[in-house]
Formats: structure tokens, C-alpha cells, sequence
């Protein structure tokens, strides 16, 4: 890693290594103020050893409310707030950054209850209102609010501040030709079109003087009609270039191209360098690399290929606070799984930012309870998600502990999905684990399975049970051999021919299995009561990608339906009877398989074996109710705390 960990000036500031925890949303503010949640998160990246940290967005004017939970940077109360985030990284000897943003066109007027301020008056097609195109004297006072919040984050100890100008921002809707319709100066040729960002960074200069720091975000290609192309992009580099000290990239837009902005583990790694290097290219000034970068290597091969100056490892300090420090070390980090379900799922649903690897991750201002005043034998039953977060954190609270997993290898429901295609990045969490297990000391017994008398025999200090949840097919289809559940397909089972794969779950347990199977030739429709096959890659941003190769590979959706009857047809197939919502029809549906992807039962005859105890017996994960990883984790982590 000789490159990663070189030192870098950025202006007038120095930054002791390459690693940039970029600007992303948290949720984290209470009343639109700054709040310890914050101070307490960004300290722990700085004491995990990056070189720089961006904060999130901070709003420059009143008009600007695109999401419940922003910080108006604008208001004067928010510099104490600034001062404990600073001070907060400050200790551990890192610089911090705030980014100033007005979202323009891509706002809400809920929260504000005024219009919407943009170039002209275009409806973004994600928050779909039309907004007023903004008079000379509203953008004279942006440009004014950028200043007035600059001054705040200098007031507040910030050693730098980066204008945004991709993703959702006013200034990217004056640069973009589709948002920008305006016939005088700030319309028209690019020149006109960067006239508002060179009044910013001018106003945001002179606001900060020369001892702070002055970058800028710029958008690379949108890859929308009429959007920011890169060649646009890089022009508008070279304009603003003398004034600011360096670049910071991004690829994409806010709302058509968002899965492009906090992509998934469908979109390949470092798919967003070219932009950095296009910029590097163009300028003489240090450039910031993106583009799900999440492991020390990719990071150090960004930087050798001449590509960028420093890269942003967002998610990949998300998951693990010490990335840096670990990369420096050369040991082994925690890797984010680029599911998107804590972290820009989480967030998007309006909630704090969280992580399913790093239960912490937003909870660093909680602190934990001190361990109890005697280490205690510790058995976990079952080797998912679950019970190897448990073991992991009773032994690194000093608590002697065993592990039990009944299968040949560790990972549960987990590493059965990591199976299917494009998914394969979720089995990070089960090596992460296991890895984390063994280095704090956990005895991992695989290919054993326990019985409660076993259990009682042992007689331990307390028992976690994490033993998962079991497959179930609806009552309808008792009996019929040809109807099986998504794991039975993960497992092994191979259905042939003409397909249905039943959605009830909403997520990648039907789509994952309906595109495995069109890969192996079936004729595959997706089928739902619901409105939308999948509807929660929606909130984690995979529904795009999935819809486009479910497109190529022939797969068929159909929403609306249920099954309410089902038998075996002559053939060896099955004949469904399906009830549409829509019209109250019922019809007969004749496939050789059927696929069920539906929910399932906690697998929980230990815990009732075990209700009498001598010893506390804990449940974690789908044992106590069958759910999506980030409870299993959640609750294996609260289970080895409880301790």
C-alpha cells in the first residue's frame, strides 16, 4: 500500500493518507441541527485512520428541504454542532470538510412549505414538482446563502468545504442543458450554464480565506438525455480549476440514474474511475476517485493505474471504522456487502443510517455495558448470520465460547444466497465472521448437531440459539411434488421447463431463484399479489439492473394475482388456480414447476426443549422470527452484549 498511505496536500491542508470518507447521507440530525450521533460516528472513521472526512450535505438557504432529516446549514444554531464534530475528529489529528449543497429542482416543498427554486421551471420525475425558475435576485441570494453557511463551517472549525454539484443539486440543474432553459446569462453555452458555480466558489472563497480548503464536486456524466456529459464536465473542470484546490467525481443523477449513485453489488467495482481520470487529465489538481470502491487493493491499483489522487471508501467505512488503519497494517477488513439494506435502503425509508456487517454503525454514541465481572462459558447453537455475530462479540467481550453449526461450513441462509447470480458478495459477511470468531478466540465446531440434552449436560453459563428458520410451501400445495421453495432451488432441486416463481416476500429470494433458473433455460414468470415483482430492490436500488437482465433472459412478470388452489396435472405439472385482484377473475395457470418464494418458520424445537433451563437460554435471528440479515446480526451482536 505505498501509495495509499502517501501524504497529500489539498490547498492549504494536508492529509496524512489517501483514504476519503466522501459526503453521504446519515439521517442522523434532530431539528435539522447537528447531534452527538454525528460527532461520535465521524470520530470513529478518524480514529480508524482515514486521511479526510466530508460530511454530509449542510442546505445554504430556506428553500431548499428535500428530505425530513437535512441540516440547515444556514441557521446560526448549527455552528455549536459544527465545533463538536470537529472537535471530535480534530483529536484523532484528521481534517474534516463540510458540503454545502442547494438542491434545487431535485427538493420538496412538504417540509418547506415554499415553492421550489430551480434554473426553470422542469418537474424533477422522481419528487415530480414543477418548481419556479429562479429570478437574478433569488440566485444572487443562493449564491449569498452559500457564503453565509461557508462562514458557519469556518465558525464551526471545519478545515475545508466542498460544493456539491452533482447527484441533486441546483448548481447541476444549471449545468445540465434538460434543466437549464434559460435564454440569459446563466443559460445557453456552458459558459453561461457554470456561471452560478464560479459566483459560489468566489462567494465560498472569500468566506473561508486562505487557510481552509476549497473543493468541488462535480458530476461526470449523468447518463441521462440532456443531462451533464463528461465531455461538458471536463470543460467546466478547466473553468473552475484555478479557483478551488481540488476535485472531488461522482457518476449519475439523483433520480433516473440513482442505482448509479449508491450502486448495488450489481454494478461492478471502480465503475466510476474513468470520470476521476478524465478530470486528472484535464487539471492539475489533486482529484477524488469513486465507484464501490471497498477493499485496500482496489483502492492502491485506483491510485497506481494514475486514475485519481485520493479515493472515496464510503460503505467500506461504514462497515469497518478501522479500514485504514487495517489496510496499513495489512490485515484483513471488514467488507462491506454492497446490499444497500442498512445503509441506502435505511436511509431512504427515512431512518438513521446503519450498516447489516457493522451493527454499531450508527450507535457509536451509545456506549456499550461493561462485561460482566467474570468471563462465562458460552454455547451458540447454529452458525449463521446470527450465531457467529454472537460468538464474534461474547468473545471479544472475554466470555469462553463454542460454537455449534450442524452443516459440513458456517453461513446459513446466507451463504445459500450468495449462491444465486450476482449475489456472491454477501458471502463477505460469512467470512468476515468467521474470521472475527477465530481471531477473538471462539472454538467453531462445524458438522455437530446438538441436542438439548446435550446442551443440559454441558451445562453452560448461557446458551444463544441462532438456529434459523425452516422452508414452508402454502397449505395449497401440500402433497404436490413439482411445488418446492426458493431454498430447495438454492440447494439443488432443478426445475425444468415452464416455471413460476411465487413472490410473497417482495424480495431477492424470488428474483435471485427466477433469474437463476431463466439462466439454466426455463421459461420463468414472476409471480405476486403484490403491485410490483420485487418491490423492495426498489429501496435497496436493484430493481433496474434486475429488471433489465430479467428482460434479456425472457422473464415474464405477473402482478396482481394470488394462488388460491393448486393440483398435479397429468403431465407431472401443476395447475394453479389464481385469483386477479384487479378484476375479481380467477383463471387456471398450467406450469411444470412451481417455485415458492415464501416466508417461513422460525426453527425453534430447541428453545421449547430448552424452555427449563438451569441456565439463560437467548434467541438471535430467524429462530425467534424468520427476517432479513440485518436483524439476524443486530440481535447475534445484542445477544453477545447481553452476556
Amino acid at each position: 500500500m505505498s501509495l495509499l498511505f502517501e501524504p497529500l496536500r489539498l490547498g492549504p491542508v494536508e492529509v496524512r493518507n489517501r483514504i476519503v470518507f466522501a459526503a453521504h447521507l446519515t439521517n442522523y440530525a434532530a431539528g435539522n441541527l447537528p447531534t452527538e450521533q454525528h460527532a461520535a460516528y465521524y470520530a470513529a472513521r478518524a480514529a480508524g485512520g482515514a486521511g479526510l472526512i466530508i460530511s454530509e450535505e449542510h442546505v445554504v438557504h430556506p428553500s431548499d428541504w428535500p428530505y425530513e432529516k437535512v441540516i440547515h446549514g444556514y441557521r446560526p444554531e448549527v455552528v455549536p454542532g459544527y465545533r463538536r464534530i470537529t472537535g471530535a475528529v480534530h483529536a484523532h489529528g484528521v481534517p474534516i470538510f463540510a458540503q454545502l449543497n442547494h438542491n434545487g429542482g431535485q427538493a420538496w416543498s412538504r417540509y418547506s412549505r415554499r415553492v421550489v427554486w430551480a434554473p426553470s421551471p422542469v418537474p424533477d420525475p422522481l419528487f415530480r414538482e414543477v418548481p419556479k425558475a429562479m429570478s437574478r435576485a433569488e440566485i444572487a441570494e443562493v449564491v449569498a446563502g452559500y457564503g453565509r453557511v461557508a462562514r458557519h463551517c469556518a465558525e464551526g472549525g471545519f478545515d475545508g468545504v466542498e460544493i456539491q454539484c452533482s447527484q441533486s443539486s441546483l448548481v447541476r440543474g444549471f449545468l445540465a442543458p434538460a434543466t437549464n432553459l434559460r435564454t440569459d446569462d446563466y443559460g445557453g453555452p456552458l459558459v453561461n450554464r457554470a456561471r452560478i458555480l464560479r459566483e459560489i466558489i468566489g462567494t465560498v472563497r472569500a468566506a473561508i480565506g486562505p487557510s481552509r480548503a476549497l473543493g468541488v464536486r462535480l458530476s461526470g456524466d449523468d447518463l441521462v438525455e440532456g443531462g451533464v456529459t463528461l465531455g461538458e464536465a471536463v470543460e467546466v473542470a478547466r473553468m473552475i480549476a484555478p479557483g478551488v484546490d481540488y476535485l472531488n467525481t461522482s457518476i449519475g443523477v439523483a433520480t433516473a440514474t440513482l442505482y448509479l449513485v449508491e450502486p448495488s453489488m450489481a454494478v461492478p467495482r471502480g465503475y466510476a474511475l474513468p470520470v476521476a481520470g478524465a478530470f486528472r487529465r484535464a487539471v492539475s489538481l489533486p482529484v477524488v476517485g469513486i465507484g464501490r470502491i471497498k477493499d485496500p487493493a482496489e483502492a492502491e491499483h485506483a491510485l497506481a493505474e494514475g486514475l485519481c489522487d485520493l479515493v472515496g471508501v464510503v460503505r467500506g467505512q461504514i462497515a469497518d471504522p478501522a479500514f485504514a488503519a487495517r489496510a496499513r497494517a495489512g490485515q484483513a477488513v471488514r467488507t462491506c456487502l454492497s446490499c444497500n439494506q442498512e445503509c441506502a435502503g435505511r436511509v431512504g425509508l427515512n431512518r438513521w443510517l446503519g450498516c447489516v456487517a457493522n451493527p454499531r454503525a450508527g450507535r457509536e454514541a451509545v456506549p456499550l455495558p461493561a462485561p460482566g465481572p467474570r468471563p462465562k462459558r458460552v454455547l451458540v447453537v447454529g452458525g449463521g448470520p446470527a450465531g457467529l455475530r454472537a460468538a464474534a462479540t461474547a468473545a471479544q467481550r472475554g466470555h469462553q465460547v463454542t460454537l455449534y453449526e450442524r452443516a459440513a461450513s458456517a453461513g446459513g441462509q446466507i451463504a445459500l444466497a450468495a449462491t444465486a447470480p450476482g449475489r456472491a458478495e454477501l458471502g463477505d459477511l460469512v467470512r468476515d465472521l468467521t474470521r472475527e470468531c477465530r481471531a477473538e478466540g471462539a472454538d467453531l465446531r462445524t458438522g455437530v448437531a446438538v441436542t438439548a440434552s446435550r446442551l443440559l449436560a454441558e451445562a453452560p453459563d448461557a446458551v444463544v440459539l441462532a438456529t434459523g428458520a425452516r422452508p414452508v410451501v402454502p397449505e395449497w400445495a401440500a402433497g404436490l411434488p413439482r411445488v418446492v421453495h426458493a431454498r430447495d432451488v438454492l440447494g439443488g432441486v432443478s426445475p425444468s421447463g415452464s416455471v413460476v416463481v411465487i413472490d410473497e416476500t417482495g424480495f431477492h429470494p424470488a428474483t435471485s431463484v427466477a433469474e437463476l433458473l431463466a439462466r439454466r433455460g426455463c421459461r420463468v414468470t414472476l409471480s405476486t399479489p403484490g403491485m410490483v415483482v420485487g418491490q423492495d430492490l426498489g429501496i435497496t436500488l436493484d430493481r433496474e439492473l434486475f429488471a433489465r437482465r430479467a428482460h434479456a433472459l425472457g422473464v415474464t412478470e405477473s402482478t396482481d394475482e394470488m394462488v388460491l388452489g393448486a393440483a398435479a396435472a397429468e403431465d407431472g405439472g401443476v395447475v394453479l388456480r389464481v385469483l386477479r385482484h384487479t378484476t375479481g377473475e380467477v383463471r387456471q395457470v398450467h406450469r411444470d414447476w412451481v417455485v415458492c418464494a415464501t416466508h417461513q418458520a422460525p426453527e425453534d424445537s430447541l428453545w421449547h426443549a430448552l424452555r427449563d433451563a438451569p441456565f439463560p437460554v437467548l434467541r438471535a435471528g430467524d429462530c425467534l422470527a424468520p427476517r432479513r440479515a440485518h436483524a439476524a446480526v443486530v440481535e447475534g451482536h445484542r445477544a453477545g452484549v447481553s452476556l
